[in-house]
């Protein structure tokens, strides 16, 4: 079987006689060409009449794909619970049930949170998929056995000369006619490149392939289970799961009531923690307790900003008892009724601090000074709300 002709190349010696070597072939009526030089050279997409490549469309593609795969997959996980449809009506496992979290009083479908995994999603799907298009598509890797490789052309033009290759696919071509052009447009060293031959594979080459892998496959897998099976479970890497303890849940016998999980005996006291005093006497702590926060503006904008927070939830920006959460939480009373306008500042603390009714107590997520900011921007509220002709 003969080889066929693949292509046609010339040499050329500066930039501007590629330049215009380009210029002269697309004026010709060639379609079918390439220009090969050792560095890009600024005007040769115009020169060629390149179109625009599509890969940036193929970046925007795969880009959005990972903003919307972000921000679906977030609203799903994180949005309302949907207590209609759910994610075992649609037959998806346990795992892909919505599970929504209250953080501080933030809304389900927080935006502003989800910004930084959307971000980082669309900028890896679209790296990777231009890549993986880039290789695959318009490079057409990973073949690797182009009719050029190894010319004294493709040595020179990655060297310090320029060519151009116009291939016999075009609709123009003719041996004859292309080297007389190519010489005529100051070209040298014409150079006929041939189609390669089809790879041969035998029997023998697919089964030193298969066996290449096949020991490849065994080695991996013997050293992964010997390191995981075997070796982890040898000292001194045994130290953790070997130690003297006690697994919580576990029956132990010379314990009391053979639990290993015990609780710590009544009145104990974590080290550098002070109990609450009026733990469950309210009226002691409105008699007793006294603001010791000054009220500045300073400490007014601290306990606006801890308001709105962690009681705004229930109670309202204005401490009204309208629920800005549209009713997801129960609306306590107004703030601003006659009985709580005359309760003492140390009984607002102590519901704050261990709560009332439905309410529950602030001590783990809020400071002992800043519960105080907190009564004294309530007051604010209140003087507000029920000003006096004395306070304009």
């Amino acid at each position: 079987m003969s080889k066929r002709i693949h292509s046609v190349s010339a040499l050329f010696d500066t930039p501007d006689d590629i330049i215009h070597a380009a210029e002269k072939t697309k004026k010709a009526g060639y379609t079918r060409f390439d220009v090969n030089t050792p560095y890009p050279v600024h005007g040769m997409d115009d020169a060629m009449g390149l179109k625009p490549t599509m890969l940036p469309f193929c970046t925007l593609f795969f880009g959005l794909m990972g903003f919307f795969i972000a921000l679906g997959l977030q609203w799903w996980t994180s949005g309302d619970p949907m207590p209609v449809i759910g994610g075992l009506d649609f037959k998806l496992p346990y795992f892909l049930e919505r599970y929504p979290l209250v953080i501080g009083g933030k809304p389900l479908f927080s935006l502003p949170a989800f910004i930084p995994v959307m971000f980082e999603l669309t900028v890896l799907l679209s790296a990777l998929g231009t890549v993986g298009c880039l290789i695959a598509g318009f490079c057409n890797l990973p073949a690797n056995g182009h009719p050029i490789q190894d010319s004294n052309y493709i040595r020179a033009t990655a060297c310090d000369r320029y060519g151009v290759c116009i291939e016999s696919t075009d609709p123009r071509f003719d041996l004859e006619e292309v080297k007389a052009f190519l010489i005529k447009a100051g070209g040298k060293e014409i150079e006929i490149h041939m189609e390669n031959e089809p790879l041969k594979i035998g029997l023998s080459n697919n089964l030193g392939f298969g066996a290449i892998l096949a020991t490849v496959a065994i080695v991996v897998s013997a050293k992964t289970y010997f390191v995981y099976n075997i070796m982890l479970y040898l000292p001194p890497w045994t130290w953790m799961s070997e130690q003297p303890k006690v697994l919580p849940q576990r029956v132990v016998e010379f314990l009391p009531a053979s639990e290993a999980m015990m609780a710590p005996p009544k009145g104990t006291v974590a080290r550098g923690f002070m109990p609450y005093r009026y733990a469950g006497n309210p009226d002691e702590a409105a008699s007793n307790l006294l603001n010791p926060v000054p009220v500045t503006g300073e400490s007014l904008k601290q306990g606006k900003n801890l308001f709105d927070i962690h009681c705004s939830v229930c109670h309202g920006y204005q401490g009204k008892g309208d629920s800005r959460l549209n009713g997801q939480f129960p609306a306590p009373p107004s703030l601003h009724s006659e009985k709580n306008r005359n309760l003492e500042d140390g009984r607002f603390y102590h519901i704050i601090t261990e709560g009332q009714n439905v309410m529950p107590g602030y001590a783990k997520h809020i400071s002992e000074e800043d519960r105080w900011k907190i009564v004294n921007y309530i007051r604010a509220l209140q003087r507000a709300v029920n000003a006096k002709e004395s306070d304009l």
